[in-house]
């Protein structure tokens, strides 16, 4: 293979830097510990049952479950060790949340502490690793604050509760056929693809940019019975197709994996709603603000589409708790648009030329 010069993730990260002048070098420095952690888990996942990685975990008492009431895979609790170890003495972080941890993790006593709070999910679509289908870790980093910096205290679970607007940086890898590092620093998105004779990220894609027009929907069909209408009502125009009010026709996909749906919308466009339903009224929505909808939300917006909870912009919202669930809605700008639109409008009949889809509707109640 001839030789092309691309630039690595530590060279784009000083690229980045040169426009902060009195830039200290810690976030160039905190991005690459992330970055390493990812490699660690893209290296687990690749040996699968080879590495013994595959299955639940298991302790003394039996399976183990998080603080979401999941199940723990082995491969949870692996990559979470990952992100808490290789991140933890550098001396850039205040502390660490967790999907899989219930409180602020603590950076050791015997470690610095820094200046930013580091948020993640370890392996996000982690139901889908012992079928081989593509996972993902989701992390977003936010300035820890100021008191918290001075005293060097230990952070509380306030600390992280910031809107999705002030966060420094945000993104996922994606462990699938190739390994991929998708990354904003607030200046656009780029994608790294991992070279495995290299053991570096490099640059693959510059300034990507979701489509504002698709005709791709990703949305969990089990769940229509507990859809809201407006969410109903944009289903069901998307399946009615060429004959109905859309006037095109729409693929819809679903993988169960957020960091697989959240590419394919980066590399092609389309949306992705995992709303608010009626199935559990415990639950405002299934995803988690801090780690999952906020960062994938700043991601979106960063490449030019938009991100909701199909009412309101996703990164306005207040967070209240560490763990606080939320629907979701993301991608190409026109259609989260679109959703919004009817979740402002008076409820409204919608009868389709095509009548399976009328009010008999496989999507209807």
């Amino acid at each position: 293979m001839p030789f092309t010069q691309r630039y690595t993730l530590t060279q784009y990260l000083i690229e980045e830097r040169r426009r902060y002048p009195d830039a200290s070098g810690d976030f160039n420095a905190l991005v690459l510990d992330v970055a390493l952690a990812c490699k660690a888990i893209a290296r687990a996942v690749a040996f699968g049952e080879l590495g013994g990685v595959l299955g639940n975990h298991e302790t003394e008492l039996g399976g183990s479950v998080n603080v979401q009431g999941e199940t723990q895979k082995k491969l949870d609790v692996l990559s979470n060790a990952y992100f808490t170890r290789l991140n933890e003495w550098g001396g850039h972080l205040a502390g660490m949340a967790s999907e899989e941890m219930e409180q602020p993790y603590q950076i050791p006593a015997p470690q610095p502490r820094g200046k930013y709070l580091l948020v993640f999910d370890p392996l996000d679509g982690s139901s889908n690793i012992d079928v081989n289908v593509s996972v993902g870790s989701i992390f977003s980093i936010l300035r820890a604050p100021q008191d918290a910096i001075d005293s060097g205290r230990d952070v509380q679970e306030a600390d992280f509760l910031q809107a999705g607007s002030t966060q420094v940086a945000a993104g996922y890898a994606l462990y699938g056929p190739t390994t991929m590092l998708v990354l904003s620093v607030g200046n656009g998105v780029a994608g790294f693809t991992l070279d495995p004779n290299l053991g570096e990220f490099m640059l693959t894609h510059r300034n990507i940019q979701v489509p504002h027009d698709t005709q791709e929907f990703a949305i969990n069909a089990s769940n229509s019975r507990f859809w809201e209408a407006p969410v109903k009502r944009y289903v069901d125009e998307c399946l009615a197709g060429k004959t109905g009010v859309r006037g095109k026709d729409f693929n819809m996909r679903w993988i169960a994996s957020m960091v697989a749906e959240a590419h394919r919308i980066l590399m092609r466009g389309g949306v992705f709603l995992y709303p608010r339903d009626s199935k559990d009224a415990s639950k405002p929505g299934r995803l988690r603000l801090l780690y999952e909808a906020n960062p994938i939300g700043f991601i979106m917006e960063q490449a030019g589409g938009r991100a909701s909870t199909g009412e309101r912009h996703m990164l306005q919202v207040p967070p209240s708790a560490l763990h606080q669930r939320i629907g979701l809605v993301f991608g190409s700008k026109n259609e989260v648009e679109r959703i919004e639109r009817y979740h402002a409008e008076p409820p409204v009949s919608v009868e389709l030329d095509n009548p399976l889809f009328a009010k008999r509707s496989l999507f209807r109640d």
